[in-house]
């Protein structure tokens, strides 16, 4: 399925050849924002609502590159309960934020040093809460006419919650953080990126990825086809170690 939605991006591309604007605007000196929302709902046979949406607020200045997300998803379905009625049970809902500053270096025209912190409440998760905070560097590695690629590493300190029952275990710890950011411009109007995140701990590596095609519709207007994926190398037993979403949503910049 996640094939046939990424297929379908790329082919609504070409249909969209002649547009000539970048699909990442940037502002040297202000704000670029982004909204995306996407959601399905179901009826019949099968009753469901399922709502997944994103705000990724961007702060250029000439010494600072700062990033504010925050994200959302949860699903709801309608079942039959031990009396025979039906009713509406949530099976899905996790919600995110991060923040992230980063310093310019002089010498170095893609080098920054930044400091970050994240939480996400993941209802469903291996871990129910899950925060991070670490400092490092990140730099652009590779540039071409289609092709980029940035890259960041740096120590961090994690606190996770996990919930076995009714029994919640609290683990805490130092990690080394990894990211990389490929972007591929493939025809002036759309563009495949894949992002991958590793936070490598003592007794658990947290990796969060994500492959995405974005189409433009208009000047603000963009589609997106994405596979999300979470993974945890250290579950409780009733868990499993990855997540993955579908989605395809509406992205709206101003």
């Amino acid at each position: 399925m996640k094939f046939l939605l990424i297929l379908t991006a790329l082919a609504a591309a070409h249909s969209y050849a002649a547009a000539a604007d970048s699909l990442d605007p940037v502002n040297a000196n202000g704000w670029n924002t982004s909204a995306e929302l996407g959601a399905i709902s179901t009826s019949g046979n099968t009753v469901g609502t399922s709502v997944t949406g994103k705000i990724d607020a961007k702060h250029e200045t000439s010494k600072w590159s700062n990033e504010y997300v925050l994200a959302g998803y949860f699903k709801d379905e309608q079942v039959t309960n031990d009396d025979g009625e039906k009713v509406r049970e949530r099976s899905a809902q996790r919600y995110s934020m991060s923040a992230k500053a980063g310093y310019k270096l002089l010498h170095d025209d893609h080098g920054k040093l930044f400091a970050l912190a994240t939480h996400v409440d993941d209802r469903f998760g291996a871990y129910t809460r899950y925060s991070t905070i670490g400092i490092g560097y990140g730099t652009q590695t590779y540039q071409s006419d289609t092709h980029t690629l940035d890259v960041e590493i740096g120590p961090g300190y994690f606190r996770g919650v996990r919930t076995e029952g009714n029994v919640q275990t609290v683990e805490t710890g130092g990690t080394i953080r990894g990211a990389a950011l490929l972007k591929w411009k493939l025809s002036d109007s759309a563009q495949f990126s894949q992002n991958l995140i590793v936070e490598r701990g003592t007794d658990n590596t947290h990796s969060i990825a994500e492959t995405a095609v974005r189409t433009k519709i208009n000047s603000t207007m963009q589609m997106k086809a994405a596979f999300n994926v979470r993974n945890d190398t250290n579950v409780p037993a009733d868990k499993r170690n990855t997540d993955t979403q579908t989605s395809v949503t509406l992205v709206y910049s101003f």
